[in-house]
């Protein structure tokens, strides 16, 4: 009496779906990573701490404190920029660029609003190092 099953049951796993699922995840997140665009603004940084230019800068804005600063070495408060940037800017060719320096006890709000203004204004805008006055310490404070 040999009664047999022919069906058997096979306790093996196809994995053939699950790396359809896996390649079509990849292609969904490939095709969304390079739609994605970053919302920087362009600013061109030093290139080098020890190069030193030759030429002043044309227009140089230089924030001092949370109330404003200097624009080629006459002071300005932070709700006049705008305009008086607009001024010095029509003096100058499109190829001249702001040289912008920042204290370090500015809040970067403030650099902030002064990059919207360049960009508003399609402004070349260069970011530079705040001198430090003589006496000074040159590491920042902790």
């Amino acid at each position: 009496m040999g009664i047999r099953s022919t069906h058997r049951v096979d306790a093996g796993f196809s994995l053939s779906s699950m790396t359809d699922l896996v390649f079509l995840l990849l292609i969904f997140f490939v095709i969304v990573s390079t739609m994605v665009s970053p919302f920087a603004l362009p600013v061109d940084l030093p290139k080098n701490k020890t190069s030193s230019s030759k030429t002043q800068p044309k227009v140089a804005l230089r924030l001092m404190d949370e109330q404003g600063g200097t624009l080629n070495g006459s002071p300005i408060g932070m709700d006049g920029i705008e305009g008086a940037l607009v001024a010095e800017m029509a003096k100058h060719t499109e190829s001249d660029a702001i040289v912008l320096s920042v204290a370090q006890d500015v809040p970067t709000g403030r650099m902030v609003d002064v990059l919207n203004i360049a960009k508003t204004h399609k402004w070349r805008i260069v970011l530079a190092a705040a001198p430090t006055a003589p006496g000074e310490p040159t590491t920042p404070a902790k």
